[in-house]
C-alpha cells in the first residue's frame, strides 16, 4: 500500500514538473570568508629532528659507547675489543636521537663543569690567620663587643 502511494506521488510530481509548476530546490551557497562552525584548524608542528647514531651495548643493556652515523667501523672496533676482553654478549644498535635534546644535554653538560679555583684566589679572597695571637685579638674583640651591650 505504501508504495502506491509513494508511486503516485512521484507520479504527480513529474506531471507538475512537466507544466513548470514546481520549481527546483534552490542550493545554499556559502560565502567565501565564512567558516564551519564548530571547527578549528590545528598548527601543523614541524616534525621532530632527530639523527642516527651506532650504540655499543651490552648484554643487559648498558651502553658502552655511542659512534656518529657514519663511523661504524670504530662502533665494530670498539665490539671487537669488549669482546675480546670478555665472554660477555655484546652488539651494535642504531641509536634514535633527537637534536634538540642533544644539544640541551651538551649545554647542560657544559653548565655543570665549575672551573678549577686556584689557591691565591682565595688567599685574596678571604682573611687568613696564621697565628694564634690572632685568633685571641679577634675572640677579645668579640668578648668587649658583648660586655657592652
Amino acid at each position: 500500500m505504501a508504495s502506491k502511494r509513494l508511486l503516485d506521488k512521484r507520479r504527480e510530481h513529474e506531471a507538475a514538473e512537466k507544466q513548470g509548476k514546481t520549481k527546483a530546490p534552490k542550493k545554499v551557497a556559502a560565502k567565501k570568508g565564512s567558516k564551519a562552525v564548530g571547527v578549528r584548524k590545528r598548527k601543523v608542528k614541524a616534525p621532530e629532528r632527530k639523527r642516527l647514531l651506532w650504540g655499543v651495548f651490552s648484554g643487559t643493556l648498558k651502553e658502552e659507547g655511542r659512534f656518529p652515523w657514519n663511523e661504524r667501523d670504530k662502533a665494530e672496533e670498539k665490539l671487537t675489543l669488549l669482546r675480546s676482553k670478555s665472554k660477555k654478549l655484546y652488539f651494535i644498535q642504531p641509536i634514535k636521537e633527537s637534536m634538540s635534546a642533544s644539544t640541551s644535554d651538551a649545554a647542560r653538560a657544559s653548565s655543570d663543569e665549575i672551573p678549577p679555583v686556584e689557591d691565591e684566589e682565595i688567599l685574596e679572597d678571604e682573611a687568613v690567620l696564621e697565628d694564634d695571637e690572632d685568633l685571641e685579638e679577634i675572640d677579645d674583640e668579640d668578648s668587649d663587643d658583648e660586655e657592652e651591650e
